[in-house]
């Protein structure tokens, strides 16, 4: 389980809570490639009595295949409609006043429709801000949490748009999510043990799109993976067993990405292999779209929900 909660981020919860009455539409701007992943369900459980537009951005970056499946998936929810795009394609944003429009419904003619902007860090919302002003409005930038504060900018088609940070929520529940997240960069890279992302992202892709990964790193074969026959006892010291990724995927990442860091840099003297250099090449290399158009879960990947205790169904604290 993946926790924290910088000071930052309860501060815009509280904007976000108080801004809420006064909005008409919510964008919830999601990374094409883990549109599951990449939506924060505190922001959901804080807007679910608002119409949402879901931007599944960087769609550019993702499979089209997979996308059309979580449009589809979206569209068939309540209030809910769903667009992917890619944020720098002026074409596609005009589409989002139109939409915006119609999720609001009746609207004074004398007011623009308020629209509330949200997504996690890392995932083109301020891109999307600035595509959409036709300026440079929010700040960009490669890392987490860029945006510190709510920002509020009138554009065309009668719609006003107001910006929020980048939130993260204060538990990362499902694992899998997690290194999804670490894999995209939406994460920091120091969140996670960086070769462990590396070696999970290594057997996912040989699952998901072995014909990608093979071509891409010249790689002969991609190795099974057999299930070590201690592996019952592979537990957090302080929580449950942690999931066996690689016997998920079926695919021994370990062997994968040992491969790819000796073809790319990563041989060291005495025959050592650097595996963070392997991890480095990879996780890089599948952000800047190099490994091809990919994306990381579909929705069959949604898990079924979790059962709280009283403890977890605790109100966040606004301190």
């Amino acid at each position: 389980m993946l926790g924290w909660f910088p000071g930052h981020m309860n501060k815009a919860r509280r904007q976000i809570k108080d801004a809420l009455p006064e909005i008409d539409v919510v964008i919830e701007v999601l990374d094409a490639r883990l549109p599951y992943s990449s939506a924060n369900p505190m922001l959901a459980e804080l807007t679910r009595h608002k119409p949402v537009l879901k931007i599944l951005s960087r769609a550019d970056l993702a499979d089209p295949e997979r996308t059309a499946e979580w449009v589809a998936f979206f569209d068939a929810q309540d209030d809910t409609r769903a667009l992917a795009i890619t944020t720098t394609n002026t074409r596609e944003l005009k589409k989002i006043p139109k939409l915006c429009h119609e999720l609001a419904g009746d609207v004074r003619a004398d007011r623009d429709v308020r629209v509330m902007v949200m997504g996690i860090p890392n995932v083109g919302k301020s891109t999307l801000i600035n595509g959409l002003a036709g300026r440079k409005i929010a700040k960009t930038g490669n890392e987490p949490a860029v945006t510190k504060r709510q920002q509020k900018v009138r554009i065309d088609g009668r719609v006003a748009l107001i910006d929020t940070p980048g939130v993260l929520w204060p538990k990362i529940e499902d694992q899998a999510s997690a290194y999804r997240l670490a894999a995209s960069g939406a994460i920091r890279d120091t969140a996670i043990e960086y070769t462990d992302v590396g070696i999970v992202t290594s057997a996912e892709l040989a699952k998901r799109y072995p014909d990608e990964l093979t071509t891409r790193y010249k790689l002969k074969a991609l190795p099974t993976y057999e299930v070590p026959v201690d592996n019952d006892v592979d537990a957090d010291a302080d929580g449950p067993k942690k999931p066996d990724f690689l016997a998920i995927a079926g695919f021994d990442g370990y062997a994968i990405l040992k491969e790819i860091a000796g073809k790319r840099g990563g041989l060291r003297a005495g025959g050592e292999v650097d595996l963070h250099r392997g991890a480095e090449v990879l996780l890089h290399e599948l952000r800047d779209g190099k490994l091809g158009r990919l994306t990381l879960e579909t929705p069959d990947d949604i898990p079924p929900p979790i059962v709280q205790n009283d403890e977890d169904n605790q109100p966040l604290s606004d301190a």
